[in-house]
């Protein structure tokens, strides 16, 4: 599919794309249509089956997939999901997302607590440590 083609999925477009002769998957806000790989995936169909109507971008990264894997993902693509959809997707997990090209990975608070801790213990073990 060339750049001049792409097409914008819908929830309700991906969702209805469900099922393992039509398959479509969510991944990093782009959709793949996914059922002519389903034999192949050497992680077996389960787990991709698994994903339908959902997005499966967290299930995609944590399991950490090769390059390879990813220039799998390039002839599989079908087009950009619709952004106004994403409030209504819900991961695998049960977690609402919100679907952006450049989703944050967390706040700064979950850095500074651990290492004020490790601050702490530093400065504890240099004062009063004999």
């Amino acid at each position: 599919m060339s750049t001049d083609e792409k097409k914008v999925i819908s929830f309700s477009e991906l969702q209805a794309h469900s099922s393992r002769d039509d398959l479509y998957i969510l991944i990093h806000g782009k959709v793949y249509a996914a059922s002519k790989f389903l034999d192949e995936h050497p992680g077996g169909d389960e787990v991709i089956l698994a994903e339908a109507g959902k997005d499966a971008t967290e299930a995609f990264e944590d399991v950490g997939h090769s390059d390879e894997a990813r220039d799998v993902l390039k002839g599989l693509y079908i087009g950009d999901f619709d952004g106004a959809d994403a409030k209504a997707i819900k991961t695998s997990n049960g977690k609402n997302t919100h679907i952006t090209p450049t989703q944050s990975t967390g706040s700064p608070i979950t850095y500074l607590i651990p290492l004020s801790f490790i601050g702490a213990f530093l400065a504890w073990r240099f004062y009063f440590a004999p």
